[in-house]
């Protein structure tokens, strides 16, 4: 039986392949009973004939199948089909039923080139969010990579396979499957690389991969063979992203190198504090740094490092308290509830007591603490005052239409907050207006123009109207500041545009070959007609045009008429002087 007329469990049709992978081909089907597309994973026979393999990854498909969220590729279905193979033998191959996603995935998009830092962050924020969810719900990843994400057509993150790879890791599958199955080493953690257990850390570690892979391009490990790479994961730094990629800002290097300690304890201990830390530097600051926690779930971490094996303090916590475990007391005596009340009353009356007394004081214990208006000085100015105050100043640089270049705009946190001593101040100074060269718009319409000229910032100002004889009726003659010029963000431009009107000349007198050029000049045709009214004379002068001199539209026919009249000419009547009479 072929792919195409396959039905899985009765009721899912297999069509067309839409993926191949090392442990899998995914193929686009059709549930029939409910009506709906589906995209179908069917594992290869080679990793399906292992018993153990199959039990645990039916235990990991359901818990895959559980995990409800946008971020996350839904597990609908997972079951065994029995296969015929060549030999006539039949093989067991589980399957898996997903939500079918129309998109990209992100190894085809990384493929293409650099991210723009920005949409990384996005990305990447999308990823977390999708790990947040899953270490809540005890589920480790474990193999986090561009090939098992996808960008829907609407740019929502999906992360897939949920599950999988430790469903695989854990079986008795060799070395040379699990490379196959997990993919290439380029995104495996420290610890997978050692064969350590791993934790929710290791997805951490993996989407730090994946954003330095979004910022740049492409791995910060690469090697002729996967234990080269793997090597590189145990024993060599990754460069800085931004070394690779002006683009990438100090703040995204720093979270980048933190994601990617060798140490998982001085690592992102949580997918929050990755995405705290990432939102922060999108923003273009340099997050702070965070001390380890020792706050872990067993589930996904393990014990914390204070447990060391061998400390009497360890033995302790996990060998619990004796006296406690026998206990069956299903509620605390009595005497203990009100000794609690008790105690909690006192500590009312303590505080209402405390209130009462207060007397009006200075909430601002220390006036150099609060920040002071900068804003309109120079940053020379601005952050000597700064430090006198023994705040830390950090400056960034930044157009700003309103400000003059070279002072400061606005800092944060912003003046008149109160703040500790030693605080970070970021300090926002003007470069001036951001430079533009003005594109050219002639020959479009004012609306046809308009967005081009927002979208560099600058302003649509006035429209005057022109007669015109070559440009059209409402279509841009002239621009100031003209086309090609350097101007600035915030500045208006202003349009000329032709009214369709052309200004007739007056044509009556001239010799007809003058006239007739003088009205081809604004666009006319002229033709012309013959006057035999008035006597011949040199150049056959206009006597008439059918389109007075005036404002006119463009392109009118136009009718002259010139003398060629055989009538005698008159000579003028010399007077004649009268005698004077005295």
């Amino acid at each position: 039986m072929t792919d195409d007329s396959r039905l899985l469990a009765g009721r899912y049709r297999i069509g067309d392949i839409i993926g191949r992978g090392g442990m899998s081909n995914v193929y686009v089907g059709r549930d029939e009973r409910l009506g709906r597309p589906v995209a179908i994973k069917l594992l290869k026979s080679s990793l399906a004939g292992d018993p153990i393999f199959r039990t645990r990854f039916r235990q990991e498909a359901q818990a895959a199948s559980r995990m409800a969220h946008p971020t996350i590729v839904r597990v609908f279905d997972a079951g065994e089909e029995r296969v015929a193979e060549a030999g006539g033998s039949e093989a067991i191959v589980p399957f898996i039923v997903m939500e079918y996603v129309q998109g990209i995935l992100l190894k085809d998009l990384i493929r293409q080139g650099p991210v723009d830092p920005a949409e990384a962050v996005r990305i990447t924020d999308g990823i977390l969010t999708a790990l947040e969810y899953s270490h809540r719900a005890g589920v480790v990843h474990r193999d986090i990579k561009p090939g098992n994400i996808m960008l829907t057509n609407s740019g929502q993150v999906k992360v897939m396979d949920f599950g999988i790879a430790r469903a695989i890791s854990d079986s008795s599958a060799t070395v040379a499957q699990t490379t196959a199955i997990l993919g290439t080493a380029q995104y495996f953690s420290p610890e997978q690389a050692r064969g350590e257990s791993v934790d929710a850390r290791t997805d951490l570690y993996s989407t730090g991969i994946v954003l330095f892979e979004l910022l740049t391009g492409r791995a910060p490990f690469r090697g002729e063979t996967p234990v080269a790479v793997a090597y590189q994961h145990v024993s060599e730094a990754p460069v800085a992203p931004s070394s690779i990629n002006p683009k990438v800002s100090p703040a995204l290097d720093q979270v980048v190198a933190h994601s990617l300690a060798k140490d998982r304890f001085a690592r992102f201990q949580s997918a929050a504090d990755f995405k705290v830390d990432l939102q922060i530097a999108g923003a273009g600051k340099i997050p702070s740094k965070r001390l380890p926690t020792e706050d872990f779930q067993a589930s996904l971490f393990g014990a914390p490092p204070t447990l060391t094996a061998g400390s009497d303090a360890a033995l302790t916590q996990l060998a619990g308290d004796d006296e406690y475990a026998v206990r069956t007391q299903s509620r605390p005596p009595v005497i203990w509830i009100w000794a609690g009340i008790a105690s909690v009353a006192v500590i009312l009356i303590a505080i209402l007591f405390w209130v009462f007394s207060l007397k009006e004081t200075n909430i601002i214990p220390d006036a150099s603490r609060v920040i002071p208006v900068t804003s309109g000085q120079t940053y020379e100015n601005a952050n000597a005052t700064l430090q006198q105050l023994n705040l830390v100043t950090q400056r960034y640089d930044k157009n700003d239409p309103s400000v003059p270049a070279g002072e400061v705009i606005s800092t944060d946190p912003a003046a008149g907050t109160v703040v500790q001593p030693q605080t970070v101040i970021s300090v926002y100074v003007s470069l001036g207006p951001k430079p533009v060269a003005m594109p050219s718009v002639v020959g479009s319409t004012v609306a046809a123009a308009t967005p081009t000229i927002t979208a560099l910032g600058m302003l649509v100002g006035a429209t005057t109207k022109e007669n015109s004889a070559t440009v059209p009726a409402d279509v841009i003659i002239s621009t100031t500041p003209a086309a090609g010029t350097q101007s600035s963000a915030g500045a208006t431009v202003t349009f000329v545009v032709s009214n369709g009107l052309v200004t007739v000349p007056n044509v009556v007198n001239m010799p007809l070959e003058q006239a007739i050029t003088a009205l081809k000049a604004i666009g006319y045709d002229p033709s012309s007609a013959t006057d035999d009214t008035c006597a011949a004379q040199v150049g056959s002068p206009v006597t008439n045009q059918t389109v007075p001199a005036g404002d006119a539209p463009q392109s009118q026919a136009i009718v002259v008429t010139y003398c060629t009249g055989d009538a005698p000419v008159v000579p003028t009547p010399t007077p004649t002087a009268t005698p004077a009479t005295n």
